[in-house]
This record gives structure tokens, C-alpha cells and sequence, in this order.
């Protein structure tokens, strides 16, 4: 079984990598934060990864951390729930709040991402909430942080960079502080760091 790919980056598109190791080009479909925190086509990168093999394909999928891959598994596990479900959901939050939703039978939140209604939300909830201890140690965001580092992505600033000002401004401004606040805070701090997208 391959749980780990590292080598050259061939390609890179949102949700699809190509990857070369040992003189094999591995094509991995990826979560959107993955993809955009991988660098530049050339670099040398690594992947866990996950092989779904099915009567007529195998795929892999791939994730940065290995906290990702497993959460990725778990999600799979569940009856309606295959691997581009999994992998559209590992897209759309931050981990910590897609584990928060999951824990909390939050299906208002589940139901807002691509593919789920609301008995699968339901299911993914029953079925996991109590298969999530590894990811105790996930740290929380508020809501007000993950509007906030949406609207820096829609403005073209790079998922990392976005969170890692969102989270400066949080610890500033502290956990009542509303989106605008935490916006015209992480704005401030990415000032120096060059134009949108940079």
C-alpha cells in the first residue's frame, strides 16, 4: 500500500498534482489547501497519501499532514461518503472547524458542503463524533477568523498567508473581536508582505 509520496512537483492545479518520484510521474488528487501550500512546479514536496482501488481505476489521493489523510479515511468510512465527497469537505473549512462541526452535529454547517445533504450530515455525525479523539488537540478558530481569512482569499491572497494573519490578529485582538475588526487587523499585518497572491 503507498501512504507517502515525496519527489518533484510535474504539475499543479487546484484540486490535482502530478508528482515525481524514483522516475515515475504519480497523478494525486488533493484538497485545495493542499495544493495551494505545496509551492512551485520544480520544488521537491511530500504527500501522505491514500490508494483507492476500484474495479476499473486506482487513484490516489494526497494530503500534507497526516492528520488530513487519516480524518480523510475516517470520512470515507462513512455509508454515501466516497473520496471526492471527503475530498471536496477537506477543501471547503479549516480542519479544525470541519471536526468541530462533526463533534457538534453542527448540520447546517455539514450540509453546506458539496455533495452532503442533510441525512448524509446527519450519518457523518452520528458516526464520527466519537472517533475524532486524535484531533483533540486541533486548535479552535472562531467563526469571525474563518469569515475573515475567506474574505482575504477572495481579495487573492494565498490561504497561508491569509491564516497566518488572521490568527496574529485573533491573538491581538482577542476571541470577541468581529470580522472587520480581525480583516482591517490581518490587512494591516499582510501590508508589508507584498500584493495579493505575492
Amino acid at each position: 500500500m503507498i501512504v507517502y509520496l515525496k519527489g518533484r512537483l510535474l504539475e499543479k492545479q487546484p484540486t490535482r498534482v502530478v508528482l515525481e518520484t524514483g522516475g515515475v510521474g504519480f497523478e494525486v488528487h488533493v484538497p485545495l489547501p493542499t495544493a495551494e501550500a505545496l509551492g512551485e512546479v520544480g520544488e521537491e514536496v511530500a504527500l501522505h497519501v491514500v490508494l483507492v482501488v476500484r474495479e476499473d481505476s486506482l487513484t490516489l489521493y494526497g494530503f500534507r499532514h497526516a492528520r488530513e489523510r487519516s480524518l480523510f479515511l475516517k470520512l470515507v468510512s462513512v455509508s454515501g461518503i466516497g473520496p471526492r465527497i471527503a475530498l471536496n469537505a477537506l477543501s471547503v473549512p479549516s480542519l479544525s472547524e470541519l471536526v468541530s462541526a462533526l463533534r457538534g452535529n453542527d448540520l447546517a454547517f455539514l450540509t453546506r458542503l458539496p455533495g452532503i445533504g442533510k441525512k448524509t450530515a446527519e450519518r457523518m455525525s452520528l458516526e464520527l463524533k466519537d472517533a475524532l479523539a486524535e484531533f483533540e488537540g486541533e486548535p479552535a478558530r472562531s467563526r469571525a477568523g474563518e469569515d475573515a481569512a475567506a474574505a482575504l482569499l477572495s481579495l487573492g491572497y494565498k490561504r497561508a498567508a491569509a491564516r497566518k494573519a488572521v490568527d496574529a490578529a485573533e491573538r491581538k485582538l482577542g476571541p470577541d473581536a468581529d470580522v472587520e475588526a480581525l480583516i482591517r487587523e490581518a490587512l494591516a499585518r499582510l501590508g508589508g508582505a507584498g500584493a495579493p497572491g505575492a
